[in-house]
Order: structure tokens, then C-alpha cells, then sequence
């Protein structure tokens, strides 16, 4: 009875915080059974802390604009991208996205002038992208890596989060590998050491994460933030202190949620 009544309030209070945004979002039953259908990682909160995870998902869909683009958008669609968004800010109970404005939905991968059509084989391999230039403030996704990131046989990999992650380091003014609003300066030069340490591993073949990390230190925060949030606990076990560094990051330990 405690855990109800603590959830009812808590659930009023942020409703109560929100009143003065004049939210216009508010998920019915249907969409929250899609959270519940699609996204471990809201299966895995307390009942207290799914409610947290509702309400940022309400305000991401109250602040971003999803558009489809070749495909018609569906509420899934519009929830695995708000909880792409939400999944690394969690740990941030007042952050919000201020450098996105909308998130482009494409049905499959593009190529870099943003074609989604053709044969796949001519430049159209990208999965994700956060927009530069005249595109700020722009994302795009596609579709099908959107919905394998959270399917069963996503493993280590989630092109949402990936994205988003991308515009958290990019929240300081440099997209470059190195969150420093979100990691106390003592840990900077630390975690710069053991990116670097990392890549190397990877480029020697002695690491388990994905090479594509090996491009550029911005490329290695997303892709181990990937790893980091879809297999907690085997990322633990292989890289105890990338995963001690990221809990720092996050403001998270997502091992304990599995």
C-alpha cells in the first residue's frame, strides 16, 4: 500500500512541476504499453522511477518535433525515438535537449546528401546523423536501425541512443569525446587516457567494441554509451573501469536494473 500511495504522489507532483509548461503531452494507456513492449529499460525502473521516465518522455515529445519522411509515423515510432533521448539523460532529472528542435524519420539507411532511395550500396550506409551547418538543431534517423537498437538481437548497439548521446557531448560547444558538463574536471584527463588506451585495444584487436569506435573520440563515447546502456552487466565485466567512468558520466549504474 506504502509503494501505491508514494507512487500517486509522486506521480502528482510531477504533474504539478509540469503545469507551468503547459504540456501538451500526456501518454495514454496504449502508449505506455509500448514502452512496456519495446523498451527493457523502462521494464527494469521501479515503479517510481517509470513514472519519471513517462514524464521525460512527455516533455521530449512536447519540446522535439518527429517528422516522418517516406514513411508514415507511428506511436512507436515516436516513443522508441523520445526513449532514445530519454535513456542517457535519465540520470538528469532537470536536463533537457536544447540543441535539437526536430528528428527526421527515414525508413532506412541514407547517404550523406540525405537520399534514403536507391541501392544501398551507393553511399547509403548511414544510420544516424546529428545535423551541422544549416542543418542544426536537426537529427535523422533511420527507421529499421531505430527499431533494431531496441529489438532482442540488437546487441551491443543502439543508433537512437548513439545519436543522442552525440548531442550531449555536444551540449559543452564541442562534439569531441569529452562530456565536460556532465564529468567533474578532476575525471577529464582520466577518461581522455583511457579513450585513448581503448582505441588502441580495438585497433590491436583485443576489445569486444565495435571498431567503429576507433574513428575519432566522439565516435568512441556514442558507441561505448551504446554498450554501456543495451548490456550493462556484460560491459561491467569486460570494462570495469570504462563502465565506473561512464556511471559518472550518466549519473548512472545500469547494471543494477538488470
Amino acid at each position: 500500500m506504502f509503494i501505491v500511495v508514494s507512487a500517486f504522489f509522486i506521480a502528482v507532483i510531477i504533474k504539478m512541476r509540469r503545469k507551468h509548461k503547459l504540456a501538451k503531452t500526456v501518454l495514454i494507456p496504449a502508449q505506455k504499453q509500448i514502452l512496456a513492449s519495446n523498451i527493457q529499460f523502462y521494464n527494469h525502473l521501479t515503479d517510481t522511477d517509470k513514472l519519471y521516465f513517462e514524464d521525460k518522455i512527455e516533455q521530449f515529445l512536447d519540446d522535439v518535433r518527429i517528422e516522418g519522411v517516406g514513411l508514415e509515423l507511428t506511436d512507436t515510432d515516436r516513443i522508441m525515438v523520445a526513449a532514445s533521448a530519454v535513456i542517457p539523460i535519465f540520470g538528469f532529472k532537470d536536463w533537457t535537449y536544447r540543441n535539437v528542435t526536430n528528428v527526421l524519420l527515414y525508413p532506412d539507411t541514407f547517404n550523406k546528401d540525405f537520399e534514403f532511395e536507391g541501392e544501398a550500396g551507393e553511399g547509403r550506409n548511414i544510420m544516424g546523423m546529428v545535423g551541422s551547418g544549416y542543418m542544426n538543431g536537426q537529427m535523422i534517423l533511420s527507421r529499421a536501425a531505430l527499431t533494431k537498437g531496441f529489438s532482442k538481437n540488437s546487441g551491443k548497439e543502439n543508433t537512437g541512443i548513439h545519436e543522442f548521446v552525440h548531442l550531449l557531448d555536444k551540449a559543452d560547444g564541442a562534439t569531441d569525446g569529452v562530456p565536460e558538463g556532465f564529468l567533474e574536471h578532476e575525471y577529464v584527463e582520466p577518461w581522455v587516457k583511457m579513450m585513448h588506451q581503448e582505441i588502441h585495444k580495438i585497433e590491436e584487436g583485443h576489445s569486444d567494441i565495435n571498431p567503429y569506435a576507433t574513428t575519432n573520440e566522439a565516435e568512441f563515447l556514442a558507441v561505448v554509451s551504446e554498450y554501456f546502456f543495451t548490456k550493462p552487466e556484460q560491459f561491467q565485466t569486460k570494462h570495469p573501469e570504462l563502465y565506473d567512468m561512464l556511471s559518472k558520466v550518466f549519473g548512472q549504474d545500469p547494471s543494477k536494473k538488470s
